[in-house]
C-alpha cells in the first residue's frame, strides 16, 4: 500500500500547516504496517523570510519517504506564493512521474495543493482524501480590491474548485464553518478533524509562568504570521495608543504586513508600547508564553474569515494565561463554548478591547477540559484511520 502525502509545509518549518502534517504524517505512518510506504511531497523551509533552518532534500523516517522541493524566496505577498507555488506544482509533478500509489492525499490552504493532489489522482484513477484548511475563492474574494482582477480571476478559480471538489473521494474541514459551503460539492463523504494541541505544549507548568504583577507593565503577546489575514495593523496600534505605558504588545512573527505594522509604530511613537520580534522556535516560543500576562488573536474583518478557526485558539489554550480574541463567525462561536478566561471582540473594534481590558480582573485557569478534549494526538489517530479506511473501501 503506497500513499501520496501532499503538503506545501512540513517540518522543520515553522506554521500551522507544518505542525498539523508533521504530526498527521506521523500517526498515519503508526497506523499503518511496515510494508506500507507513505510519499511525502513537501518544500524547503520557507514560511518566514526571517526564520532560517535546513532540511535535505530526501529523508527516510521508517515507512516514510520525505521529498523536499526547492522553491523561490518570496514575503509572503500573493505574486511571492503563486510563483512558489508554481515551483512547487512543478517540483512534484517530476518527482511522481511514473510511480504508482493506491491514495492521494493533499492538505491544502489555498486550493493549489488540492488541485495538484487532484491532478495525480485523476490521471491515475485513484482516490482523493483532502485535508482543506481554509476556503480558498472566499479569501480571494476579501483580499482583491482590483474589480478587473476580480472579474477575470474568480471566475477561474470557482472552475479549479468545482472540479477538485466534485473528484474527491473525501474532504476533511478543518473549520466547522465550512460545513454549509461544501454542500454544492459532489463530494457526499466529510469529517470535520479540527487543529488541536500539540504534545509540546502539553505539559506546561503553572509555575512555570510569570506571577501577574499588577503595578508592572502587562505585556500581550501575539505569535505567528503577520499578514492581512490578521490585520495587525488595523488593531495593534490603535490599542497601543489608547493603553499607554499599562500594556506591552510583543508581536513574534514575520509575513506580508510587518513592515506595513512597523510603520505604524513608529509614525504613532509607540515604540514603547509595541515591540516587534522575528520568528523563534517553540522552545524560545513557550518561555515567551509563559512570561506573558495575556495571548493575543486576531483576525482582520473580511467576510470569509468568519468562517475560520484559527489554529492558535488551541496552542494558546493550553497555557493558563487569558486570551484576547478579535475574531467573529465560527471561530467567535467556539471560543465562547469552549474556551474559559477570553476577552472576546469583534475584529478591528478597538474600542471594545480598550473596554473590556480596562474592566478585565485578571486570573488564570487551567483549561483541563479543553486540553483533554483537543489533544493533536487523539485527533491524528483518528483522522489516520479515517483515511485508511477510504483506503479499505
Amino acid at each position: 500500500m503506497r500513499i501520496l502525502y501532499l503538503t506545501f509545509y512540513f517540518e522543520p518549518d515553522l506554521c500551522a500547516g507544518s505542525f498539523r502534517n508533521s504530526t498527521l504524517a506521523k500517526s498515519l505512518s503508526t497506523e499503518l504496517g511496515n510494508d506500507d510506504c507513505i510519499d511525502i511531497v513537501t518544500t524547503f523551509p520557507n514560511r518566514y523570510k526571517t526564520y532560517k533552518v535546513t532540511a535535505p532534500y530526501y529523508e527516510e523516517k521508517e515507512n516514510i519517504r520525505i521529498h523536499r522541493v526547492k522553491v523561490p524566496k518570496h514575503k509572503s505577498g500573493f505574486l511571492d506564493q503563486i510563483f512558489s507555488f508554481k515551483a512547487f506544482y512543478d517540483g512534484a509533478k517530476k518527482i511522481t512521474k511514473g510511480k504508482e500509489y493506491d491514495l492521494i492525499f493533499a492538505s491544502s490552504s489555498r486550493l493549489f495543493t488540492a488541485y495538484l493532489g487532484y491532478k495525480i489522482a485523476h490521471k491515475l484513477q485513484k482516490p482523493l482524501y483532502l485535508d482543506i484548511r481554509d476556503i480558498f475563492v472566499d479569501t480571494m474574494e476579501d483580499v482583491l480590491k482590483n474589480p478587473v482582477i476580480k472579474l477575470s480571476t474568480i471566475p477561474v478559480i470557482k472552475q479549479i474548485e468545482k472540479k477538485v471538489f466534485n473528484y474527491a473521494t473525501h474532504i476533511n474541514l478543518i473549520s466547522g464553518g465550512f460545513s454549509y459551503y461544501f454542500k454544492k460539492f459532489k463530494c457526499t463523504s466529510f469529517s470535520n478533524f479540527s487543529n488541536g494541541i500539540d504534545d509540546e505544549f502539553l505539559n506546561i507548568l503553572a509555575s512555570e509562568s510569570l506571577n501577574y504583577n499588577t503595578n508592572a507593565q502587562k505585556t500581550i503577546v501575539y505569535a505567528g504570521n503577520i499578514g492581512e489575514g490578521q490585520g495587525l495593523d488595523k488593531i495593534v496600534p490603535q490599542a497601543a495608543k489608547n493603553l499607554g505605558n499599562k500594556y506591552k504588545f510583543i508581536i513574534v512573527g514575520d509575513g506580508g504586513i510587518k513592515q506595513k505594522l512597523e510603520n505604524e509604530i513608529i509614525k504613532n511613537e509607540l515604540q514603547e508600547c509595541v515591540e516587534l520580534r522575528n520568528p523563534v522556535g517553540r522552545k524560545d516560543l513557550i518561555d515567551i508564553y509563559n512570561q506573558a500576562d495575556f495571548l493575543f488573536i486576531h483576525l482582520n474583518n473580511h467576510k470569509a474569515f468568519e468562517k475560520v478557526l484559527p489554529s492558535k485558539v488551541f496552542e494558546y489554550a493550553a497555557f493558563n494565561k487569558p486570551i484576547i480574541a478579535g475574531v467573529a463567525g465560527y471561530a467567535y462561536r467556539f471560543i465562547l463554548e469552549n474556551v474559559s478566561n477570553v476577552i472576546l471582540f469583534s475584529p478591528c473594534d478597538a474600542n471594545s478591547f480598550i473596554k473590556q481590558i480596562n474592566n478585565y480582573e485578571y486570573k488564570t485557569i487551567e483549561r483541563v477540559d479543553f486540553i483533554n478534549k483537543f489533544k493533536r494526538s487523539k485527533i491524528n489517530k483518528d483522522m489516520a484511520q479515517s483515511i485508511i479506511s477510504i483506503l479499505n473501501q
